[in-house]
């Protein structure tokens, strides 16, 4: 099954906790803290797979965890960390974040690996806070949560040609003729559903990739006969063989065939109309394709390179081939995405909101240090004020007009304000 568009959930592994212990030995008085620290949790790491041609994994499970970090222990162990959970994606997928539409990244050559969902790192045993004032600390900090994420996946195939034209032009009689590819073929529009790939060997040691996207009709880029599904993989492409029947077929005008697609690829993204095309006039063995071929002929050359054949007969696909592969030589490889440039101002370190009667405090910094603390031990309670105090958050909530009693909210963390 074909499946170029998936939205998963993604989330890195939690950092393991550090732990509270001290030492106890025999003939070692005052032996001192002695917890080991968290490991760090996986990540989530995607890798362009060229063996793929489609996202169908992603159509039965959307939701994704890499393991947390194993909890530290006693006698200095350090925990373990979690291991990476790898996902495999065909070349040509592009990862955007579901919220806000960020380009994450462009998979576009086989083996890329790419980092989508961070794992939280490990908290620190009580060994770490041991001072010349406080030499047994009775605290640690529990593992950083791992990132979460709602990713989409777009997959448009990487090909060199793109084979494009009104439904029952003949596409995917021309790319069974020329490679080993098989789609269904059959006298009737619409027969092709799903894009398909094949590759075509020219000469010993050249070949190239061809796709056969599905037709499209009038109304195309504003999504008619499912245009978005198959346009957007012709963004790609190198450059496009544009199929035309010429049979007088049903009252078909070439010309008026030539410019509906034209103009739905324009439409669509106006940088499509200037990729290189060559026209491949189809169905040649039919009775009155020629004298529609000399009217259309005469009206677009020059300024396109026009090669009459039958991909029913293989009449004229040699020729074909032969001009594709002249220009290709002469097409630079395409640029994987790059996200639009955009001037990043810093974000605050937190920000004080009031809201019916409540004070609620946001920002990653202070979210973060919340969340690998034990809000049940009095030790790391006063750590996080003294964090709380150096950030400067309660000189911010006394210019905030906090009032004594009043409640004080930072994620799930709840206490009354008091100077």
């Amino acid at each position: 099954m074909f499946f170029d568009r998936a939205k998963v959930y993604l989330k890195g592994g939690d950092g393991g906790s550090g732990c509270i212990a001290m030492r106890r030995e025999k003939y070692v008085p005052d032996g001192g803290p002695w917890g080991g620290d968290g490991g760090g949790g996986g990540n989530i790491i995607m890798v362009a797979d060229e063996g793929l041609r489609t996202l169908v994994d992603f159509r039965y499970q959307r939701h994704y965890k890499a393991p947390r970090g194993v909890h530290g222990k006693g006698k200095n162990m350090h925990g373990a960390t979690g291991s990476d959970l790898f996902l495999r994606v065909p070349v040509g997928t592009v990862v955007k974040d579901a919220e806000t539409g960020r380009l994450i990244g462009d998979m576009t050559r086989h083996g890329q690996k790419m980092i989508v969902a961070h794992g939280g790192r490990g908290g620190k045993g009580n060994t770490r806070f041991a001072t010349l004032t406080n030499r047994a600390p009775k605290m640690a900090e529990k593992g950083e949560p791992g990132q979460e994420i709602w990713v989409t996946m777009e997959l448009k195939l990487l090909a060199d040609v793109g084979l494009v034209g009104l439904p029952n032009a003949g596409k995917s009689s021309l790319i069974s003729k020329i490679s080993a590819a098989r789609p269904k073929i059959a006298d009737y529009p619409f027969t092709t559903l799903v894009p398909n790939l094949g590759m075509v060997r020219v000469d010993e040691g050249e070949s190239f990739v061809v796709a056969d996207i599905p037709g499209l009709i009038e109304g195309a880029h504003s999504g008619a006969g499912l245009g978005h599904e198959f346009l957007r993989h012709v963004e790609r492409n190198r450059m496009l063989v544009h199929l035309v029947d010429m049979s007088p077929s049903e009252g078909s005008n070439p010309s008026e065939d030539f410019e509906t697609i034209n103009r739905e690829l324009e439409l669509y993204n106006a940088s499509l109309v200037d990729k290189p095309m060559i026209v491949a006039a189809n169905k040649m063995d039919m009775p009155g394709s020629k004298e529609n071929f000399e009217i259309f002929k005469n009206k677009y050359e020059p300024s396109y390179q026009i090669v009459p054949i039958s991909a029913l007969t293989g009449e004229g696909i040699e020729l074909l081939l032969s001009k594709v592969s002249n220009l290709l030589a002469t097409i630079p490889l395409p640029q994987p995405e790059s996200e639009d440039e955009v001037v990043h101002t810093p974000e605050p370190r937190f920000v004080i909101e009031k809201k019916d009667g409540i004070i609620y405090i946001t920002g990653k910094e202070i979210e973060r240090h919340v969340a690998m603390t034990d809000l049940e031990n009095e030790e790391a309670l006063i750590r996080l004020q003294k964090i709380m105090t150096l950030m400067g958050i309660d000189q911010g909530l006394a210019e905030a007009g906090a009032e004594k009693g009043q409640m004080v909210k930072i994620k799930d963390f709840e206490f009354e304000y008091s100077e």
